[in-house]
């Protein structure tokens, strides 16, 4: 079996991504997706993304974590795809796309791709009040975010799998992020669920971390940079009432390279 892809990165959360409008790819294969996600016997990726036709919107998204289960929303890859489906003339500057959370804006500005996610709701932030701050928010995906000094010596996948055990009351799992507020900066480091592993960067937990310090009133502005790894995520977003709206994510995206899969059947 030969499968085209496009190898891509967004602020080092890397994916392959895959033009499956002819529905050929066998999404169901689970132990595929881990192959190719494979970073010693495989191209390597934190995630594989399908791009797919939809009847109503610009195109559909399939998102797999590197463990070969179908995951949450991902705020990268969403700004991936997007620069791809440009490169393959589906779009031009903006795009409307279904994902397995709903349906999603993006768009493209001075070589810079921003993803808009959907609205959180007050009432669904969960707070712990324990002395992280420890706190639970759905931006598409579970994260548990916690505040910390100097997360760099922090032996995040140790502790992580750790907090996974003892928050065991999401079943699905959850991401949990790693977070530090320095000198006005801020600093993230994410654990992925799926990946089971820290990733350079994680969109949708810059989104719930952004989230996170508004609520909890750590920063004032409406247009926060977060730190990552992998290089820097900008989350603006507008704080009402009742929930956090027009909450957009963005930041680089690159294409690696684009090549062929060669999967022999034993």
């Amino acid at each position: 079996m030969k499968i085209d892809f496009f190898k891509y990165e967004g602020t080092g959360n890397d994916f392959v991504i895959i033009d499956n409008r002819n529905l050929k790819f066998q999404k169901d294969n689970n132990k595929l997706i881990q192959n190719i996600c494979d970073r010693k016997k495989g191209v390597g990726a934190d995630g594989l993304i399908l791009l797919e036709n939809h009847d109503i919107f610009n195109f559909r998204m399939i998102y797999f974590n590197a463990d070969g289960s179908e995951s949450g929303f991902c705020g990268n890859g969403s700004r991936c795809i997007t620069h791809l489906a440009n490169k393959l003339n589906i779009i031009e500057e903006k795009a409307i796309f279904n994902a397995i959370d709903g349906v999603h804006e993006s768009k493209i500005t001075n070589g810079r791709i921003s993803v808009k996610m959907n609205d959180v709701l007050k009432s669904e932030i969960f707070k712990y009040n324990d002395k992280h701050n420890t706190t639970f928010i759905d931006t598409g995906s579970p994260h548990l975010i916690r505040l910390y000094k100097n997360i760099d010596s922090i032996d995040i996948v140790k502790e992580a799998r750790e907090l996974k055990l003892k928050y065991s009351e999401y079943p699905d799992g959850l991401n949990i992020n790693f977070c530090e507020i320095s000198d006005s900066k801020i600093k993230l480091r994410t654990y992925e669920r799926g990946v089971e592993d820290e990733t350079l960067s994680c969109g949708t937990g810059a989104v719930a971390s952004a989230v996170f310090l508004k609520d909890s009133g750590l920063v004032s502005h409406d247009k926060i940079e977060i730190l990552m790894k992998g290089g820097l995520l900008c989350v603006e977003l507008n704080k009402e009432k009742k929930l956090f709206s027009d909450i957009w994510l963005s930041g680089e995206v690159n294409m690696v390279f684009k090549a062929v899969y060669n999967k022999f059947e034993s």
